[in-house]
Formats: structure tokens, C-alpha cells, sequence
């Protein structure tokens, strides 16, 4: 029994620095200031997948799904603080986390379908930009960072809670 609450702690604690790293590296003011990403709860949101997707990836290969599964419902609770601090209230809760949740799954779908940066960009161009046909340079310059990302990531020990992204992204394409 102790062994078992050790065990949570200590994946508690890991899924916590796990997220504290994920979601640092999202609010990079980078992406909103080089990349063109809107500075907004759906720009904030796209960048958060976006960059769970490159962790959920990681902990894949690692084969830590428990971990993933922890990580992706402590993103949720941050979701749902969040729509609460902007004054959502508990009657509509259960619906916006439900479309939060098919948005972030097609999103993560679309991001692992890609076969390629070009591919990845499209995606990115669809979700992070909206279809935006001004924005394929950023789309790329994204897909381009992403996969510089997951190179990093893939040479991350992930049990330690540390992830690393590699270097500070660039807009160019």
C-alpha cells in the first residue's frame, strides 16, 4: 500500500514538472511575437496541444502511457481553470471541456498523421493559423521548429520531468 502512494506521489510530481516544462515552452512569447500566433485562449490552446502532442509522442517511445494519460488530465484541469477564471460557469463546463477535448484530440490525429514537415506545416496552417492562406511561411517555420523539437525531445530522459525542446525557435522558414 505505501509503495503504491509512493509511486502516485512520485508520478504526481512527475506529471506536474512534465506540464510546468510543456506548458512554459507554449507561452514562449516567441511564438506569439515571431510566429504570428494569436495571443488569445485559442492560440494559447493550440500551442499547449501543440507542444503535448511533441511530449505525448515522447512518452510514447518511452512507453509511459499511464504518464501520458495523467499529463493529458492534468492539461484539462488547467483547460478548465482556466475557462473558469474567464468567468465560464459550472452549467456550460461539462460542454466547452467536451468540445475542448474533440479539438484537442483532432488536433493530436492531425499532428501524428503527418508524414512530413510539409504535411505537419498543413496541419499546423489549418489549426494553429485557421486556414489563414497568409500564413504558410509561420506554418512552415512551426512544423520546422517541431520537428527540431522532437530530435531534442528524443534524446530527453522524460522520467526525469525534464524536457528539452532544443533551442529557442525562429521564424525562419
Amino acid at each position: 500500500m505505501l509503495n503504491a502512494l509512493r509511486r502516485n506521489s512520485s508520478r504526481s510530481r512527475l506529471v506536474r514538472s512534465l506540464y510546468g516544462a510543456l506548458s512554459s515552452q507554449a507561452r514562449s512569447p516567441v511564438f506569439f511575437l515571431a510566429f504570428g500566433v494569436a495571443d488569445t485562449l485559442d492560440g494559447r490552446f493550440d500551442l499547449v496541444t501543440l507542444h503535448a502532442w511533441l511530449v505525448f509522442e515522447r512518452l510514447r517511445v518511452a512507453a509511459m502511457g499511464d504518464t501520458a494519460q495523467a499529463l493529458s488530465n492534468v492539461i484539462f484541469i488547467g483547460f478548465d481553470e482556466a475557462l473558469r477564471d474567464l468567468g465560464a460557469g459550472d452549467m456550460s463546463m461539462g460542454r466547452k471541456i467536451k468540445q475542448m477535448g474533440e479539438a484537442f484530440n483532432g488536433r493530436i490525429q492531425a499532428y501524428d498523421g503527418a508524414v512530413d514537415e510539409a504535411e505537419l506545416a498543413a496541419a499546423i496552417l489549418r489549426n494553429v493559423y485557421r486556414g489563414a492562406t497568409n500564413r504558410h511561411r509561420e506554418a512552415l517555420a512551426l512544423a520546422r521548429y517541431a520537428s527540431g523539437a522532437r530530435r531534442h525531445l528524443a534524446a530527453s530522459d522524460v522520467s526525469t520531468g525534464v524536457l528539452d525542446f532544443g533551442p529557442p525557435p525562429t521564424s525562419d522558414a
